[in-house]
């Protein structure tokens, strides 16, 4: 190669080998970006990576009902098999981001080398440019002292002027030839020892430039390698879907749906043979089973009579409407057994079946309407499963047909308030909002969702011999079976548990009062919702979220400049209990994603890094996508199950954040201190605002708590509002109830104290202010779930104080 270097790289300024070792470094630089350029890459890779086992797990959601279902495994598949290529992408680009990094280590070595060696160039760069300078002024000096000499003889000068002159014309001479041949010899140690360095430079570049392309070409080769690989999954799709054709859709949908291949053989009329009636062939007796309405004929395969409709078995009942047992005789069981359509005997009436409805004694409320009566019929259920307490048999008899309708229709009389995350919102609640009365509204919406049955299919059973009659109306014996996801029913006197999700307790956020209504409902024991086990893919699961924050002040006297601040805010995600067997069952379950709204406030978000994934490419500041690992989401809530099997549900924390904070203007409730300490007293005064502003929506501080300790031997307390001494505390304690900006004087006040001391003086101390506001947080942020498989039964949003402390 030419040494462009060599030739390029002079000029008067001699500033040729600045510009090459400044180039050097710049080589560097270089390999840095490139290391930048090709991480960037790798994380658009892995976003994309993710984005499509994301795609590919929600392909096992979509319905597998039908002839298609089968086409979504070739998706699946497909789309698998593409995000497995650009995660080896990915990986390779990773390998290829160290060896960039190794080649950059090495760079920094030659540099340093390179630097030792140019040291002698340097200083001949330098000494040249310094004779230089000094050749030039002595030139200009030489020939400044000629042209004085040569004008002082043209007019006419003394000869000792003359004389002067020409003896500094003469040592300017000299130190002009003396800089002359100096900078022969700095010019001919310059032009070699540059001559050589720049070579050096230049094959210092060239190795750069070899080592860089070497890098690039792996790149290249990497990716277009990883795109071979993508056409060919996209052959393997196109080759599986042409494989696929209708033909083998329907016939594997007719292999798997199947009903069976046997049709329907002839059947031939046959004549009655009368002949046999004679011999006495009886036939096996069953017992009759009995629907209301509904009475089907039975043909015994062992008889060979033809009984009438009129001869069949029908059991009586009795005003509760259980069957009465008949009385058989001798005469009745011959003709139970022999009879025929044949006979001529009309002695015997046929046994007939004699149904008589009473209607409903009348009383202080009103008749119910047709539509009541429709709603409540509607709702009379079979129990999926055997309580503990009560065989079905119990349950049968004590809940007789009109029993079950009034219980239905009265309203629910045990009502209770429940925070439990869950139990606002569970994963059976519904509501029959499409009724057409008012005046069931409230209690439509709270019925569980049941398996209705017909009016025909309610059944008397047989009342059994050691059982009296009861009255109507008496099933106070019926436990209720609690729910799958909420805490059992407790009476009225006692008080309902607290919710295990401390940091979220509020319930303004609820919205729902259907949701409401169906967790304070007491059910009948035969009507219970379906286990959380029964889970299919394709019903919404229900999680709960809760945003809590906490907010850290210290003020200092009356000085805002002096107010420091630091807002923090985790988010828990609460899972049922039930959903454990939900995943475990399903190798793919959906991915549970979630996106946090109006994070432009927030300085920082932490996610679980072992439980959350989420998205570094986004570029809206005011939102964030995030997704859960759902593999490992599962095994964390099978170990706290395994720690806790009793518990209704399960708290996760997800992510933690920090809020951008502007001095005293953030804290919800300003403080200013003012003490006053005398040998025999000491006067304390605290004064409070309300600051609506530091709140994205403005909400009441609660269970307000200010602590004020005081030494110097307390023996006497005034204040104003009322406070309490803690002797052994040492310390004044006042509560307000709440503060907010329709508390008296817009949420500002004064605490004021006069202790009188025994061993005074005091020496003003640090005082502490505890409140909490439940529905809101002071940051804003919001939580939305995104794509399908789940549902936000319950937002909760709470912020409470951390360190909040003031000074004098």
């Amino acid at each position: 190669m030419m040494a462009y270097f060599v030739e390029s790289f002079w000029g008067e300024r001699n500033n040729g080998f600045d510009v090459l070792y400044h180039n050097m470094k710049h080589g560097h630089l270089s390999t840095k970006d490139l290391a930048d350029f090709i991480r960037e890459r790798a994380t658009i890779e892995e976003a994309y990576s993710r984005s499509m086992t994301k795609l590919a797990k929600s392909a096992s959601n979509y319905t597998q009902l039908g002839t298609f279902a089968p086409v979504w495994d070739v998706f699946k598949t497909s789309t698998e098999k593409l995000a497995g290529c650009h995660l080896d992408l990915v990986r390779r680009l990773q390998e290829l981001i160290k060896e960039v990094h190794k080649y950059g280590d090495e760079q920094i070595k030659v540099y340093k080398k390179t630097k030792e060696d140019v040291s002698g160039t340097l200083e001949a760069v330098q000494n040249i440019q310094s004779i230089t300078q000094a050749l030039q002024k002595s030139k200009e000096n030489y020939n400044a002292k000629c042209v004085e000499q040569e004008r002082l003889k043209k007019e006419g000068a003394t000869q000792r002027e003359v004389d002067k002159a020409a003896v500094k014309s003469k040592k300017a001479t000299d130190t002009y030839k003396l800089y002359v041949e100096k900078y022969a010899a700095f010019k001919s140690d310059f032009e070699q020892k540059m001559t050589e360095t720049a070579q050096k430079f230049q094959d210092i570049e060239e190795t750069h430039l070899l080592r860089m392309k070497e890098i690039i070409e792996s790149l290249s080769n990497t990716i277009k390698e990883i795109h071979l690989q993508i056409g060919e999954v996209h052959e393997e799709f196109i080759n599986n879907m042409a494989n696929t054709t209708v033909e083998s859709l329907i016939q594997k949908f007719a292999e798997s749906k199947g009903t069976g291949k046997e049709r329907p053989g002839p059947i031939e009329f046959e004549e009655c043979n009368t002949s046999s009636a004679v011999e006495g062939v009886k036939p096996r007796k069953r017992k009759p089973f009995g629907l209301s309405g509904i009475m089907k004929k039975e043909k015994d395969t062992e008889s060979v009579e033809c009984p009438d409709v009129d001869s069949v078995n029908i059991p009586d009942v009795d005003d509760e409407g259980y069957s009465i047992k008949p009385e058989t005789t001798q005469d009745t069981k011959e003709n139970d057994f022999s009879s025929s359509s044949d006979s001529d005997s009309e002695d015997d009436e046929p046994r007939r079946f004699h149904v008589e409805i009473k209607p409903v004694q009348p009383n202080n409320s009103s008749m119910p309407s047709l539509d009541e009566l429709k709603l409540s019929i509607g709702n009379i259920t079979l129990s999926p499963a055997i309580s503990q307490r009560h065989s079905p048999a119990q349950m049968n008899r004590n809940s007789s047909s009109e029993e079950l309708t009034k219980s239905k229709l009265s309203p629910p009389t045990n009502e209770k308030g429940n925070s439990d995350l869950l139990a606002w919102d569970p994963l059976f609640s519904s509501s029959l909002e499409s009724s057409s009365s008012a005046s069931l509204a409230s209690s439509s919406s709270s019925a569980r969702p049941t398996t209705p049955l017909s009016v025909g299919t309610i059944v008397p059973p047989p009342r059994p011999a050691s059982r009296p009659k009861l009255s109507t109306g008496k099933l106070s014996g019926i436990n209720e079976i609690p729910r799958p996801f909420s805490p059992p029913l407790t009476s009225s006197s006692s008080p309902p548990p607290a919710a295990p999700l401390a940091r979220a307790e509020s319930i303004s956020s609820i919205s729902s009062s259907a949701s409401l209504s169906a967790a304070n409902t007491p059910t009948v024991g035969v009507s219970r919702g379906p286990s959380p086990v029964s889970l299919g893919n394709q019903d919404t699961l229900p999680v709960a979220v809760a945003l809590t924050e906490s907010v850290n002040a210290y003020f200092k006297g009356a000085d805002p400049t002096k107010c420091i601040v630091k807002i923090t805010g985790d988010m828990t995600v609460s899972f049922p209990s039930g959903i454990i067997k939900v995943f475990t069952s399903n190798p793919s379950p959906a991915v549970l994603c979630f996106r946090v709204k109006n994070t432009s406030k927030l300085e920082q978000i932490l996610p679980n890094a072992q439980l959350v994934y989420s998205d570094q490419s986004q570029s809206d500041s005011s939102t964030k996508d995030f997704w859960m690992n759902m593999q490992a989401i599962t095994v964390y809530l099978k170990k706290l199950s395994e720690q806790n099997p009793s518990a209704s549900y399960y708290n996760v924390d997800v992510l933690k954040y920090q809020v951008s904070s502007n001095g005293i203007q953030s804290t919800p409730l300003n403080l200013a201190t003012y003490w006053k300490c005398n040998a025999s007293t000491t006067d304390v005064r605290v004064d409070y605002k309300y600051n609506p502003e530091s709140m994205n929506v403005p909400s009441m501080l609660s269970n307000v708590q200010v602590m004020v300790p005081v030494d110097g031997g307390v023996t006497n307390m005034q204040s104003l509002p009322p406070a309490k001494w803690n002797a052994d505390q040492m310390k004044a304690y006042w509560k307000i109830s709440s503060i907010s900006e329709k508390s008296e004087n817009g949420g500002s006040g004064s605490l004021r104290a006069k202790f009188e001391l025994s061993e005074g003086p005091s020496k003003p101390a640090t005082l502490a202010v505890q409140f909490i506001s439940e529905g809101s947080t002071l940051s804003g942020v919001d939580v939305e779930l995104v794509g399908t498989g789940y549902r936000l039964s319950l937002l909760k949003k709470r912020f409470a104080t951390g360190r909040y402390m003031a000074d004098c």
